[in-house]
């Protein structure tokens, strides 16, 4: 009975021992390895990136709306500036400022949002004409209504206006970018807001242009949040389809 039983001990020793060999050289085939890859890119003025910001309308104040926050550097950041607004007024900027597309390719928005810890009071047109009332279907049809005090109206699933392609040239932008040589114009360096700006009247066309106007309308209630600064964020969402 033993000599009988002796194979099998001796086959599962060997079962053991290669199952031991197996597991070793699974943990020997994997590899690891350190490579590095350089990369590089520069921070630039928001007038001057591939998504740009430029002023038109100005303040009270006599300032472009739209302005360097802080002191002037030619990495700084910008903000819109509305200056002091009281009870049952409303204010509408039709151009309150520009987005050109500097990328070589078209690039969709698609939604805006805005943040803030308090009342916003805020209505957000994306539209063509620099100043017509987007929110008057007679005097500019192009207006596509993105945010109302509050309330994202264009959805995030939906394209509300198609940038066309740029040029990577921040010193102009173009109203048909088929035919850039006759329907470009400057956008010019501000001194005093220390931003681009353009007062062209050439109308921007969704998908045909590079730049669309943003107009924005502070409605101020009878009854208010609180007296005092207001504050926020707007959130301009980007989405862009490349070719494989």
């Amino acid at each position: 009975m033993d000599r009988m039983r002796w194979p099998m001990r001796v086959h599962k020793k060997f079962f053991i021992i290669g199952m031991l060999i197996l597991i070793t050289a699974m943990v020997m085939a994997t590899q690891y390895a350190v490579t590095k890859l350089g990369y590089d890119f520069n921070i630039v003025h928001p007038s001057n990136g591939n998504l740009r910001f430029i002023g038109s309308d100005n303040s009270s104040d006599g300032v472009r709306l739209l302005r360097v926050a802080g002191t002037n550097n030619t990495k700084a950041s910008v903000k819109l500036v509305f200056g002091n607004l009281s009870t049952n007024q409303t204010f509408t900027y039709t151009a309150a400022f520009g987005i050109v597309n500097e990328e070589k390719f078209a690039v969709n928005i698609t939604h805006i949002n805005v943040t803030s810890s308090n009342w916003t009071y805020m209505k957000i047109w994306l539209h063509g004409d620099r100043d017509a009332d987007a929110g008057s279907n007679i005097s500019d049809p192009s207006g596509v209504f993105m945010f109302n005090n509050g309330t994202i109206v264009n959805a995030s699933n939906t394209t509300a206006w198609v940038l066309a392609a740029g040029n990577n040239n921040a010193s102009d932008m173009c109203s048909n970018v088929s035919d850039r040589v006759n329907n470009s114009c400057n956008t010019t360096w501000d001194q005093t807001s220390h931003v681009r700006f353009s007062e062209n009247d050439t109308n921007a066309t969704s998908g045909l242009s590079d730049y669309v106007w943003m107009q924005i309308t502070i409605e101020i209630y009878n009854v208010v949040d609180y007296a005092g600064p207001h504050s926020g964020t707007i959130f301009i969402n980007f989405e862009a389809e490349l070719s494989p």
